[in-house]
């Protein structure tokens, strides 16, 4: 074809529609937070994240970004474990080597 068609398309790009996506989801950054003040972070945000998930549409969930940092693991290990002690909380597939998501519902 001619050049000017190379890099046309009409069907947008996995990354775009990924970044369009993680922009709109609600972020909960843990960065400087001790182990208690990122927990109580945690119980505050869920409440709202249910609210939101129960007002959408079926299957009430919503999807949301806990950011807790790289270092000794105790924030990640925290998230972790408050995860798995919440019925109404799931780990989302693994997008990328060092990042998670959380689904509320």
């Amino acid at each position: 074809g001619e050049v000017q068609h190379l890099y046309k398309t009409t069907k947008p790009s996995v990354m775009a529609s990924h970044c369009s996506l993680s922009s709109t989801l609600p972020t909960l950054d843990l960065h400087g937070c001790t182990r208690e003040e990122a927990l109580g972070k945690l119980d505050e945000s869920l409440k709202a994240w249910v609210d939101s998930a129960l007002q959408g549409s079926y299957p009430f969930v919503r999807p949301a970004t806990i950011v807790c940092g790289c270092g000794n693991q105790i924030m990640s290990d925290t998230v972790q474990e408050w995860i798995r002690s919440n019925n109404n909380v799931s780990n989302a597939p693994k997008i990328g080597p060092a990042r998670r998501r959380g689904y509320a519902s």
